[in-house]
């Protein structure tokens, strides 16, 4: 049986190192919500922060034809948008060191490649879902920060209808019983232990179907949660990590945000799950789970 969000941890090593991050800043309401967040792990791990503000390209849709760039002075904005941000967060983040940098073009482009060439830890953004099915939405530039981002991602998708503490006290780990849930165990207990939070770790098994009532299936249901516990006890074990795991049986997304909002929880850590198609795991779970989560999620 497969396990949800299976597939590749892009994880640098085993133990949680995070020294830069890497916060997307353009002045939106959703972006202040996040300031407090930012700070409290980069006070957590004597983090530096750098500010990144990006000028878009602009475009024009004819009313026939193909969109077409719009020739504008970027060099003119991205001065102003430079001179914007150099006087921006500078009591927030008293005492952290800071850099601020500015760039043009593809916002999710310009933010992954910084975070490639700069040995960028970690990335802390909110997510831009916006019109009448926002509930449903993650902004476009958070989605493509989540696919191409080698280094874990932190967002939180409606920050301003979450009442998440900055400093987490409660911390869900999802997990999914693949060969990377070991590390992913692993950075997830030295997180939580830097945070000075509780780690809880759970793994959802789907439903066989939908007669868990019939003395049969319910049997094979049972079987099948055994099976994984058992899988999920000797990974644990194997990891050194004493944090008992929570069998759930459930559809995923909606398992782990219940569970997340049961437990007050103030993180989740999930894996993103296999990349390998346009439409793969990852949109089917991890973004499932940053959409509804009462609280931020961390993508590693």
């Amino acid at each position: 049986m497969r396990y949800f969000l299976a597939g590749r941890l892009r994880l640098k090593s085993l133990m949680t190192t995070i020294k830069h991050i890497l916060f997307p800043f353009d002045f939106s309401h959703q972006a202040s919500l996040a300031v407090p967040f930012v700070r409290a792990v980069a006070k957590r791990f004597e983090a530096r922060i750098t500010l990144i503000s990006v000028v878009p390209p602009v475009w024009d849709v004819p009313s026939m034809g193909m969109p077409v760039m719009v020739g504008i002075d970027t060099q003119a904005m991205e001065r102003d948008l430079k001179s914007r941000l150099e006087g921006t967060l500078t009591t927030e983040y008293l005492g952290i060191p800071v850099q601020r940098v500015t760039a043009s073009g593809d916002p999710a482009w310009k933010i992954t490649e910084f975070a490639h060439s700069n040995a960028v830890d970690l990335i802390m953004m909110p997510t831009h879902g916006c019109g009448l099915f926002r509930s449903l939405l993650i902004g476009s530039v958070t989605a493509k920060v989540l696919h191409d981002a080698k280094c874990p991602v932190w967002t939180a998708t409606h920050a301003e209808e979450q009442r998440s503490r900055d400093v987490p006290k409660t911390i869900v780990c999802a997990i999914d019983g693949t060969d990377k849930t070991a590390a992913q165990m692993q950075w997830a207990e030295t997180f939580s232990k830097q945070m000075g939070a509780t780690l809880k770790l759970l793994h959802v098994v789907s439903p066989i179907s939908d007669w868990l009532d019939l003395p049969n299936e319910r049997e094979l249901q049972e079987q099948i949660r055994e099976e994984a516990r058992r899988k999920l006890e000797s990974l644990r074990q194997s990891a050194g990590i004493e944090t008992p795991v929570r069998i759930a049986v459930g559809q995923v997304a909606n398992t782990v945000t219940e569970e997340a909002r049961q437990e007050e929880a103030d993180l989740v850590i999930i894996g993103r799950g296999s990349l390998q198609s346009a439409l793969g795991r990852l949109r089917t779970h991890a973004y499932g789970i940053i959409q509804k989560s009462p609280c931020p999620v961390l993508s590693v």
